[in-house]
């Protein structure tokens, strides 16, 4: 049986890591696909942020726990869907990260209809890219992380991310100008 945790250690996952649960579940459930499994990762990856804030200082929160996040997924599929191509994130990813209608009056049937279909289009296409550009544009344009805060979560270095982000918007430029 694992020990508890230090006050402290409780302390500082209250404080630095519980305010990020909503990057983490977003970053799992888009890597992962089903939010079960999301959970799941989440669950696994907040065990593990606590037990390592017993011995590790942690200089930028966010950018630490999506680190754990990622590699704590990765593992899961890596265990539970081996040989399957990963797929990930769902329409209903999409509309809660949609920004706000700028007027009050309600669109019409058809408005809300096109827009419907496009947010479909662009959640397919996000689900489409390999995961190594999936994970850069989730952090960066979900979660809004700095290109230095994904390097920091993914381990790879700026420029990679940099690289990673452009390759991801072209692969999703070119997806969504085909499907036109």
């Amino acid at each position: 049986m694992a020990e508890p945790a230090s006050d402290e250690a409780r302390r500082l996952f209250r404080e630095q890591v519980l305010p990020w649960l909503d990057d983490a579940y977003s970053l799992a459930r888009w890597l992962a696909g089903a939010g079960a499994d999301a959970e799941d990762i989440v669950q696994d990856a907040y065990l593990k942020a606590l037990k390592a804030l017993e011995h590790t200082r942690v200089e930028n929160p966010r950018a630490w726990l999506l680190a754990i996040v990622r590699t704590t997924a990765y593992g899961w599929l890596a265990k539970n869907r081996p040989a399957a191509i990963v797929l990930a994130g769902g329409a209903e990813e999409a509309e809660a990260h949609a920004p706000a209608a700028s007027s009050d009056a309600s669109p019409s049937p058809e408005a809300a209809l096109i827009e419907a279909a496009d947010r479909a289009r662009l959640s397919a296409a996000i689900e489409a890219l390999p995961i190594v550009f999936r994970e850069a544009l989730v952090l960066r344009e979900v979660n809004g992380l700095s290109y230095r805060e994904i390097a920091e979560a993914t381990g790879a270095p700026v420029g990679t991310v940099m690289s990673r982000l452009a390759r991801a918007r072209g692969l999703l430029i070119a997806k969504l100008g085909d499907s036109q």
